[in-house]
């Protein structure tokens, strides 16, 4: 950039058109009839591995344990019907949940993003902070479509939540599950639901408003208390985000842990954050908008992408290594599953996600170029933001749902829902403030970024 910007060449507005939102509203349109049309066909047995595997396998259970109790066909028949009911009812409440949590976190990655910036003080993000600034304003929405599906489908999702779990000499009664009930029980896992959402978008909110006084008032007084509000948010999110990964996905499969999950889950959350980040600004250079961006930001975001989709991996194969290295054949159960319980339907979107999310993106991303090339990058980004959803796919449907998971209109459809809802809570929330903060203390810094 040339070193005479003056304050009017840094005016940007968003304007959220009406073709815009109109093409975002049909994208929603089009997934809402995919999901309808699957969830008709998942309750018409439409669906082939359904039927062939949990309808098989299950439906046939129910159907013989109903008959031997109550002796009858007529009962065996009527239990299998009501089980095939409950298993695509239980995949609706799974596909919320999964698109929930995915979204829930890319959207707090905003927050995060910006918060070990400010603590770093640096100056190279500062012309495009506006883009992260507006992804937590999605949380709102997700926390709800995450505690409505507990409170109507946690008892399909979450097996910690039947009662006869905990009465000791029960024909349900399970030791290991028993005794973790201090910490998965319904009202303290509401409770930490609902706690998590109001610190993330609470420390959002006040972290955002101090950004729009300063871009109205100027001075260092408005950087400095975000500076003490970023580090705290990151102190909160460290425990938070580890936290949340337990409740929100580590407990579906109550049985199974890894010391590594918290980690883990970060690593997907924030590399898709990172994703969803760098897509939205090459988007909006191509459309005239965050011309101040320069090939010098790309280059360091596609590096952000490339090193975190390396790290990623490395906490995918760490967690892997543990169980083999430390001999715990106990935990082997985690793998067994998704490579070949279920009919081995699971394996085929576990090997996705690793060449999504690591083999691809590392190939792409690999040349200097590359990391500042728009087509590349708008690649790249997708291949990740679609690689993490196959991740929390692979991760929330074993344990919830088993054998009649599928990848059909009904996943591709919630999936393409909560993406154009996702879009538009950005575009709203970019219209609000100008594209590019004008009285930020780095600005001059982030306007002359340069590493070439």
């Amino acid at each position: 950039m040339a070193s005479g910007h003056s304050i009017p060449s840094i005016e940007e507005r968003f304007e959220f058109t009406s073709g815009a939102k109109r093409n975002l509203l049909i994208g929603g349109g089009v997934g809402l009839a995919l999901v309808l049309l699957g969830a008709y066909l998942a309750a018409n047995g439409g669906g082939g591995h359904e039927v062939a595997a949990h309808g098989a396998e299950h439906a046939a259970q129910a159907a013989g344990h109903a008959a031997a109790e109550h002796g009858g066909a007529s009962h065996g028949a009527a239990a299998a019907e009501g089980h095939h009911a409950k298993s695509w009812v239980a995949r609706i409440w799974a596909n919320l949940w999964v698109n929930g949590v995915y979204f829930t976190g890319i959207s707090v990655v905003g927050m995060f993003f910006i918060s070990y910036n400010y603590l770093a003080q640096a100056g190279w993000s500062a012309v495009f902070k506006r883009v992260p600034e507006a992804l937590p304003a999605f949380l709102p929405f997700s926390g709800a479509v995450l505690l409505i599906t507990f409170f109507f489908g946690g008892h399909d999702l979450f097996h910690w939540t039947h009662e006869g779990l905990y009465e000791v000499g029960g024909a349900e009664y399970d030791a290991i599950i028993a005794g973790k009930k201090g910490y998965l029980n319904t009202p303290f896992f509401v409770g930490r639901l609902v706690l998590y959402f109001a610190l993330w978008y609470g420390m959002w909110r006040v972290i955002r408003n101090l950004s729009l006084q300063e871009d109205e008032i100027g001075g260092t007084e408005f950087y400095e208390k975000s500076i003490r509000l970023g580090t705290a948010f990151l102190v909160v999110f460290g425990v938070t985000s580890s936290t949340s990964a337990w409740d929100f996905v580590m407990s579906i499969d109550t049985h199974w842990f890894s010391t590594m999950f918290g980690w883990y889950t970060l690593a997907s959350w924030h590399v898709a954050g990172l994703a969803v980040i760098t897509l939205t600004i090459v988007m909006l250079r191509e459309r005239g908008y965050l011309r101040a961006v320069n090939s010098s930001h790309l280059r360091d975001l596609g590096k952000f992408i490339f090193a975190f989709s390396i790290f990623w991996t490395y906490v995918w194969f760490a967690q892997f290594l543990l169980i083999y290295y430390a001999n715990l054949p106990e935990e082997t159960i985690y793998f067994i599953e998704r490579f070949r319980g279920h009919g081995g339907f699971y394996k085929a979107p576990f090997f996705i996600t690793l060449f999504l999310n690591f083999f691809f993106p590392f190939l792409v991303l690999m040349t200097r170029d590359s990391k500042f090339t728009h087509s590349i990058l708008k690649v790249a980004c997708w291949s990740v933001i679609i690689g993490h959803y196959f991740d929390f796919y692979t991760n929330i449907m074993p344990g919830s749902v088993g054998a009649s998971g599928e990848l059909g209109p009904l996943e591709w459809g919630f999936f393409l829902v909560f993406l154009c809802a996702f879009a538009y809570s950005i575009a709203s929330q970019l219209e609000k403030a100008n594209l590019i903060p004008r009285n930020h203390p780095m600005l001059e810094e982030s306007l002359h970024h340069d590493i070439a």
